[in-house]
């Protein structure tokens, strides 16, 4: 599972020109999921968005996550977190996982978040043409992938 995580002054995502999801400051967060995701994945994904310090503390530090500056999150389903552009001039997504399991784990992410912060989130809609504006603040965009070496176990 991958996510890119900006920090944003505002977001929105609209959909057939109504906005579907909107957040003032908080964290844009695309999530990509490839065919072996699961449960384990997003868990600990949706747990290091919860937690990240990517908000500057009065020293001009990263020390502060959304709690602290009372922020959003607005997440938005992106499947070509996993094209593979290595080789040819057409990205592959082979390695993306299939759109119905995706769509779950993208409403389990979501629904997790949620639970760990005990605050709501906006977000885009599976599947959708999806358009999404954002005004950096920084920029600070951080990539955060689970593999083998991120398991606690």
């Amino acid at each position: 599972m991958r996510c890119i995580i900006q920090r944003v002054l505002n977001a929105n995502v609209v959909v057939d020109k109504v906005t579907v999801g909107k957040i003032d400051k908080g964290l844009l967060v695309y999530l990509g999921f490839c065919s072996t995701d699961s449960a384990k994945e997003a868990d600990y994904i949706m747990d290091r968005v919860c937690k990240i310090r990517m908000f500057e503390d009065d020293e001009g530090r990263l020390n502060r996550a959304l709690d602290d500056i009372g922020g959003s999150a607005l997440f938005i389903p992106n499947f070509t977190l996993y094209a593979d552009a290595m080789t040819g001039r057409r990205p592959s997504f082979v390695n993306a996982m299939k759109f119905d399991d995706a769509a779950r784990l993208f409403d389990y992410s979501v629904k997790k978040y949620k639970s760990i912060r005990g605050s709501g989130a906006a977000e885009g809609i599976f599947g959708a043409d999806m358009r999404i504006t954002s005004t950096a603040d920084g920029p600070v965009n951080i990539l955060i992938e689970y593999n083998a070496n991120n398991s606690e176990d």
